[in-house]
Formats: C-alpha cells, structure tokens, sequence
C-alpha cells in the first residue's frame, strides 16, 4: 500500500500517518526527516542539499525526488509507504511520475478554515521528536509535557494566528490543482493512476482514523483479493 497524505496544516495529518504506519506496518516518510538524514550522513545528495539549506535557500524539487525514489527503494518499503504531505505541488508530483515511483491512493484531508485556526491555535509540539498535542482534541496525559519522554511541550510561532492564516494561503493556492491533478490522472484510466480520497478531518481523532481505517482495509482487500 503507497500512500500520499496531503492536508492543510492544522488539520491532523500527522496523527493520522502515524495510525496508519503503526496498523499496516509500513514506514511514513517525511521529507524533512530525509533530508536531515541524508546531510548526517554525509552522502553526495546529503551535500547538495546541505548548501542549499546552509544558503536559507529551497531545496529544489530534483534533489526532493532523488531523495524520495531512494527511499522508497529500502526494504522497510516493500509492502508500501506513507509519503506525508509530498508532493505539495504538480511538478512535484509530475516529478514523481516521471521518476517511476507509483501511488496507489492519495487521501487529502479537509476543514473549515475556522476550525483549522484553532486547531493550530491549540497545538503543542514535541520538538526532538516532532509528536504533536492539541489541548482541546489530543491532550497530552500531563499539560505541557510529552506522554513518552516527559520533556516540555512547545508552541511554534507559526501556530500564531498571523502565520497560521498566511500558512493556509500557500497550501490553498497549490492543493486545489494538486487535487485536479491527481483527479484528471484518475479520470484518463492510466493503469498506474492512483485514486484521490477527499476526506473531511471533523470529529475526534480516533473518529476520523476509523474511517479511514475502513478506506483503507477495504482497498487492501480489494488488491489482494
């Protein structure tokens, strides 16, 4: 099962690729945690994309998808992956087809733009690890410390109501022909096209991931079957 989980920001995606990882035994990827990976490790993409970032500078898409296409090629990957929140644009995907590295579902999750600002209004982090809280809907067992390590739990400042305005901005002005996108590769019958889910992130949590568990288990059924 290939997955891509795209998603405002705010809208608990990250929770729900780390259910999805945990049930169907495949590893989330995220692009950012590629990266800081390849530059510990000091490989040839490692640097290239070290300079761009010691620059302040974006890393171009190319050595996004170098990155990617070898990932996805580890054995950890052999009975699928989670891409969590890649591509964000159509050249990034574009770039993706062009790379061979096949999808078989991409679930974009939605909320009202309300509910999305206090969402992040109301999110906590983890820093070392990246774990997210939110004080209203996923409340950490102790207020403002991490469940597993105990450590202090923060707020980022681009959760601030400014930021989180302007964050929505962006990702609206490339989700709408990202979505075109995927939905046309559906519509033209490619063999390799993968179906697009849109799917409301209202309710609780554990709401939510059941849905999409039941998505998701009955499209595995569907290729094994």
């Amino acid at each position: 099962m290939r997955i891509i989980l795209l998603g405002p920001p705010g809208v608990g995606k990250g929770t729900q690729a780390r259910f999805i990882a945990q049930r169907y035994g495949i590893p989330q990827i995220s692009t950012g945690d590629m990266l800081r990976a390849a530059v510990r490790a000091g490989s040839a993409i490692g640097l290239e994309a070290r300079r761009y970032m010691d620059a302040g500078a974006l890393v171009p898409d190319g050595v996004i998808i170098e990155l990617v296409r070898d990932r996805v090629r580890e054995p950890d990957c052999g009975a699928g992956f989670l891409l969590d929140g890649f591509p964000r644009t159509v050249p990034q995907a574009q770039a993706m087809a062009a790379a061979a590295i096949r999808v078989d579902l991409v679930v974009e999750f939605w909320l009202a733009r309300e509910e999305l600002l206090e969402r992040s209004s109301g999110r906590l982090v983890h820093p070392a690890s990246g774990r997210t809280y939110h004080v209203r809907f996923s409340p950490p067992r102790v207020p403002g410390k991490d469940n597993i390590t105990g450590e202090d739990l923060v707020r980022r400042a681009d959760d601030e109501s400014e930021a989180a305005t302007k964050r929505l901005e962006v990702y609206d002005l490339h989700a709408v022909p990202l979505a075109y996108y995927y939905a046309g590769l559906r519509a033209s019958g490619g063999q390799d096209a993968p179906r697009y889910l849109r799917m409301s992130a209202d309710g609780a949590v554990d709401s939510v991931r059941d849905k999409l568990f039941k998505v998701l288990d009955a499209r595995r059924v569907a290729a094994t079957g």
